[in-house]
């Protein structure tokens, strides 16, 4: 419990989060033409509204393995913090420079998935697709999962299982198109190599001792 004390604070680094999407929110309200990047494999993916569930359920998917990061492995959870935080600035100056959208089915009916997906749609306008935020965050927390140790088979299962369904969801319910999920995968894959193989963030650990060698 001491030790969980310890790393409480660093969870105030998640404050960044909501400063990220307010950047977003102004992005996605910049009226301009974005471009199509759809191709015939995105037509011939069916709208499937109940993808819908794991596609909202990415915001708690988020939160909740980013604290599990910091109360497990401080260190991982830092670096996917500030890997996360990199790659949304990087989406940001694409959105500005080179907007895309994408094309919306006409929905039908009234039933909660449907309903569901209309409410998605009215607060996030069809842009800031190219790279995918919900695919780079959720890849983000898929690939430093790698980094925990001694997680329960369950929880490993959860982690990827879960995170492969937010990522396909957003081909499904068209809010994204296989590009974006690929743009975001690739921006991921390279700043976590730079993250977690070169750079070293280092978390002060009481229980270290410093040897110095007397000349």
């Amino acid at each position: 419990m001491k030790n969980h004390l310890k790393k409480a604070p660093y969870l105030l680094f998640m404050l960044v989060i909501p400063l990220l999407a307010k950047i977003y929110q102004l992005l996605n309200l910049r009226a301009q033409k974005g471009v199509d990047l759809s191709t015939p494999i995105d037509h011939a993916i069916p709208f499937l509204s109940i993808f819908i569930i794991p596609y909202i359920l990415w915001y708690g998917y988020i939160f909740f393995y980013l604290v599990y990061f910091c109360f497990k492995d401080t260190k991982v959870y830092l670096k996917t913090l500030i890997l996360i935080v990199v790659a949304e600035i990087i989406c940001f100056i694409i959105y500005f420079f080179f907007q895309t959208t994408v094309p919306r089915p006409n929905l039908e009916g009234n039933d909660l998935l449907t309903s569901m997906v209309q409410w998605i749609y009215k607060k996030d306008r069809p842009y800031n697709c190219f790279p995918s935020i919900h695919v780079l965050t959720t890849f983000a927390v898929m690939l430093a999962s790698l980094h925990i140790k001694n997680k329960h088979m369950i929880n490993n299962l959860c982690i990827h299982v879960t995170g492969g369904l937010i990522i396909i969801s957003t081909l499904f319910v068209k809010q994204h198109v296989i590009f974006d999920m690929i743009g975001s995968m690739y921006l991921v894959s390279f700043l976590f190599g730079i993250s977690f193989e070169r750079l070293y963030l280092r978390v002060p650990n009481k229980s270290e001792t410093v040897y110095v060698k007397n000349k």
